[in-house]
């Protein structure tokens, strides 16, 4: 078991040094719009959109219910160097050699992917709390 968490801890680190290297930065909007909108817990719809996506596809089972990591890397860290194109590549064809499968074939994520990217990005700039959301009127 050791092991394990060890060899996931170095491929993590590998994978954000490799992102690093390649100078991504988030994109922080979209169309003049801020990415995301958020209140106390509550937070626009499209970012409601994306939480509702982020628990459909129990996410959270790899990399964590607050997206720091568990067999997959912490997303909170991720997306401090992901680009938007870099999330929806990774997402959408997945990384099968560190065991993450696509989703180009989720209806779920191809119709949500930028409500999904808003809300990871929320939690990673630590505007979005972790836990349940509400949406913002």
């Amino acid at each position: 078991m050791r092991g394990k968490i060890v060899v996931a801890a170095v491929l993590v680190m590998g994978f954000l040094g490799s992102l690093k290297a390649a100078g991504g930065a988030a994109e922080t909007k979209s169309e003049g719009k801020p990415l995301y909108r958020v209140e106390g817990n509550k937070v626009d719809p499209d970012t409601l959109a994306g939480w509702k996506t982020w628990r459909a596809l129990a996410c959270e089972r790899c990399h964590g219910a607050r997206q720091e990591g568990m067999v997959g890397p912490s997303l909170i860290e991720s997306l401090k160097v992901l680009t938007k194109e870099q999330f929806k590549e990774t997402l959408l064809n997945g990384r099968p050699e560190r065991g993450m499968p696509g989703f180009a074939n989720s209806q779920t994520v191809t119709e949500n992917i930028d409500n999904l990217y808003a809300y990871l990005k929320g939690r990673s700039d630590g505007k979005i709390p972790p836990g349940r959301l509400e949406e913002l009127k």
